[in-house]
């Protein structure tokens, strides 16, 4: 279906896998717009509860590809735009699909990359993990992707990081916030996804897209009687749910709600 991405639905879990690996899996045209459709598939597919974003070979995403990057050079200005508008709409769909989201990071990310395991809800890594805001060597900036990077490390971290475009280990990754565990290797990376993953499975799937609406939301926002209003409206709307009837009575008759899937 795809020349640049593999896609997979498992008991639940989405896996969507960039496949450039002779490319150091770094994003040209066509592989932002497959990843735009890809997950756009995997936001209206039921059978898919949360989203794993990963990719094959040894480095995650090497950032842009410097051959797109020579052919975009002699783009027009309208053109460059409509190219950058497209990397931002991929970014904006994967941090606002409604399914959780995880990026399982087994190599070195680069540029893009950063932004593209900022955009998710989770990230783990394995210790062999490295990382680059490197657009500025390129004499380019990490506009397109910054409100997802600036919002995982804040923006003390981002003025070093991205000013520099020096790269910082799994280890700083960790201790900034850009991922929120680091593993030996790929096997405890699986193992690590695997975890999370049943853990979100076990929660309810509109709580789930609530939730990550809420957060969007709330964010950054000083306490207000608006945002406290907002809120309560939101509590009252799913205490209301068909969903959380569900949740409150199997809680109360100690069996598992409806959403969890008989595997497990």
């Amino acid at each position: 279906m795809y020349q640049n991405i593999l896609t997979d639905v498992d008991l639940g879990v989405g896996i969507l896998t960039l496949n450039r690996p002779e490319r150091h899996n770094a994003f040209d045209d066509a592989l932002i717009v497959e990843l735009i459709d890809a997950i756009d598939m995997m936001e209206n597919d039921d059978a898919v509860r949360l989203l794993v974003i990963s990719s094959t070979g040894k480095i995650f995403c090497a950032g842009a590809d410097l051959n797109w990057m020579k052919r975009a050079a002699a783009f027009s200005a309208e053109d460059s735009l409509n190219d950058s508008r497209t990397l931002a709409e991929m970014l904006r769909r994967l941090a606002q699909i409604k399914k959780p989201t995880i990026a399982r990071v087994q190599g070195p990310t680069y540029g893009g990359g950063v932004g593209l395991v900022a955009a998710c809800d989770i990230a783990i890594a394995t210790y062999s993990a490295q990382f680059a805001l490197s657009e500025v060597k390129l004499g380019v900036i990490p506009a397109v992707i910054s409100p997802y990077v600036i919002a995982a490390i804040g923006e003390r971290y981002a003025r070093r990081y991205m000013l520099t475009a020096e790269r910082f280990a799994a280890a700083e990754a960790y201790r900034i916030g850009l991922v929120h565990e680091i593993v030996p290797d790929e096997t405890a990376l699986d193992e690590a996804i695997g975890e999370i993953a049943d853990a979100l499975l076990k929660n309810g799937p509109n709580a789930l897209a609530e939730c990550k609406e809420v957060i969007c939301a709330v964010a950054s926002r000083p306490v207000s009687a608006d945002l406290i209003e907002d809120t309560a409206q939101r509590t009252t709307r799913t205490r209301a749910s068909e969903e959380c009837r569900e949740g409150m009575s199997a809680f109360l008759e100690k069996r598992k709600p409806s959403w969890v899937l008989p595997t497990e």
